[in-house]
């Protein structure tokens, strides 16, 4: 058994059949967690999860890049570029808090940080980034779920904001740093704080993180796919779906020098115990 820890079924992209994508991870025993970026994707994520009884889970937030509008060739990571459109939300606490108690919401998220885009000039958005953040780390404290965290260039702004939070709550703050892009003495800062790093499909064709998934406690690392994005060796260049959590699995077990199943096995334990699914 597997848990794709960040699926994005509930994207668009899958209109035409994400039910048959659902399906066919099911029955490769693989569990997944859709995660909104906006208030509708979030709603989508929880309809996915209530149509099934078991293996379908929901996080429910607000993405950084949609506190503005824009329309652009966006950079998934250095890797991978898509056409992207993005409309403002406005955050609205008590409208995500109702979503979130919704049965089968497991976390908050996709939440954090993003500054690829912004200029030096606009620190405005920098800010109001910071401000929303912060009202969905307290979102999370306030229903004791877990944050599932996006950070795009600002690992010095999320570790800051994490430590203020970690000093008055400790125990009470917990998430995962997802599609980890930092350094290892990042890994370490987040680690110490207590909260999971998620490894997806890049680690199949890039060697960046190579050191971090090699020298983290397994216990601390969760798989995931961000499907619809960052398809995996050996589908490059195709659309990504959950079931291919597996390569990503693989490739843990061969950075780590263990088995296939040690890393089914422990991964899966970390999610349950992380989301309590």
């Amino acid at each position: 058994m597997l848990i794709d820890t960040h699926a994005h079924v509930n994207f668009v992209v899958y209109k035409g059949d994400g039910d048959e994508v659902v399906k066919r991870t099911l029955a490769e025993d693989v569990w997944l967690i859709n995660v909104g970026a906006q208030e509708d994707t979030s709603r989508r994520a929880v309809e996915y999860a209530q149509r099934y009884p078991a293996g379908v889970f929901a996080a429910v937030g607000l993405h950084p890049i949609h506190l503005r509008a824009e329309h652009t060739e966006a950079h998934i990571d250095e890797y991978e570029t898509v056409e992207f459109s993005s409309r403002v939300e406005k955050f609205d606490y008590d409208e995500y808090k109702k979503l979130a108690q919704e049965p089968k919401v497991v976390a908050i998220g996709e939440v954090g940080l993003d500054y690829y885009r912004i200029k030096n000039n606009e620190s405005g958005i920098m800010e109001k980034q910071k401000e929303v953040f912060k009202k969905q780390i307290e979102l999370a404290i306030d229903l004791q779920l877990p944050l599932i965290i996006h950070c795009r260039n600002a690992h010095a702004d999320i570790l800051e904001i994490l430590n203020s939070y970690f000093m008055i709550h400790n125990s009470k703050i917990k998430g995962v740093i997802h599609s980890f892009s930092g350094r290892w003495s990042q890994a370490q800062e987040y680690l110490e704080m207590g909260f999971y790093l998620g490894f997806n499909g890049i680690i199949t064709f890039a060697r960046d993180y190579d050191r971090v998934v090699r020298e983290m406690p397994l216990t601390r690392l969760l798989l995931e796919t961000d499907c619809p994005y960052l398809t995996p060796i050996p589908f490059r260049g195709k659309r990504n779906e959950p079931s291919y959590v597996k390569y990503v699995a693989q490739r843990v077990a061969e950075l780590r020098n263990i088995t296939f199943e040690e890393v089914a096995e422990v991964t899966t334990r970390n999610a349950r115990e992380l989301f309590k699914i």
